[in-house]
């Protein structure tokens, strides 16, 4: 037998014998190689892990950065809304002592004339509010609407949707509050002469239409319990337009009725308590 550390073989057979010895000295054994790659694959893995983890360690900061810097901005939001409601609020009151001043200023300005009293005034706005169509000025006492949606054209019946705003209107004007108020109702129309034949055998023009259509808000007032001594009726044709009657919208403004609310002590031609003096 040729022994392992013979010269003839060289260092390099004296050094793998020198391993062979140290491994054997040491109790250590060959990996396979399938175990090995398996390791190796899952150390791999982990380290994948560990970076996906930070990755998302680092989007959570980002986004926690975000969120403080959102809610900053959010909280200067909020000083600022608080100061405008704050400035709102001042000019609301500003308003209301304005309103005030100017109800004075009517009151003691125009001889017999006063606004309407505060509660109905409430009461009209709110009316008008829940009626986009109906717009009220309460210092002259006037309520008018925009277009025509109490009547179709050339009728002069009420349309069912026009008795819900006059049933509520009547319930305003027999309120306590209301009932030394006089109602004047005004009717006009557009310029469009009446063409159909049904509808001339019934208005001759438009004078006779546009009063027609103030005595059906009367005659449904009355139904509605409103004193007939308390109303009035005008009709003004086609004379008094509020819009050119260039388009179908304009005429639509023009074809309208109008009531007006007066005090007891409003001077009105024809209505003797108001004049007395030109009766005597």
């Amino acid at each position: 037998m040729v022994s392992s550390l013979d010269p003839r073989y060289g260092p390099v057979a004296w050094l793998l014998a020198v391993a062979f010895g140290l491994g054997v000295a040491g109790g250590c054994q060959w990996v396979p190689k399938n175990k090995l790659a398996a390791c190796e694959s899952k150390s791999r893995a982990l380290v994948e892990q560990t970076r996906a983890q930070q990755a998302e360690i680092e989007n959570l900061k980002t986004h926690s950065r975000q969120v403080e810097e959102q809610l900053a901005l959010a909280e200067e939001d909020l000083a600022r809304l608080e100061e405008q409601l704050g400035l709102n609020q001042q000019r609301l009151a500003n308003y209301r002592r304005e309103r005030a001043a100017i109800h004075d200023h009517i009151a003691n300005a125009v001889p017999g004339g006063k606004p309407l009293p505060e509660e109905l005034e409430k009461r009209l706005v709110e009316l008008s509010e829940r009626y986009p169509s109906l717009h009220v000025d309460p210092l002259r006492g006037i309520s008018k609407f925009d277009r025509d949606v109490l009547f179709d054209t050339g009728r002069a019946d009420l349309r069912p949707e026009a008795k819900h705003l006059l049933d509520e209107f009547a319930e305003l004007m027999k309120r306590p509050e209301a009932r030394d108020l006089h109602i004047v109702l005004a009717g006009h129309a557009d310029d469009r002469k009446i063409a159909k034949k049904p509808t001339r055998e019934r208005f001759a023009d438009n004078w006779e239409l546009s009063i027609a259509r103030a005595n059906a808000v009367l005659h449904f007032l009355k139904q509605a319990g409103i004193p007939e001594q308390r109303m009035a009726v005008a009709g003004f044709a086609d004379h008094q337009p509020i819009r050119p009657n260039r388009s179908p919208a304009d005429r639509q403004a023009n074809r309208r009725v109008e009531l007006f609310v007066t005090g007891s002590e409003t001077p009105l031609v024809g209505w003797v308590e108001t004049i007395p003096d030109i009766y005597r």
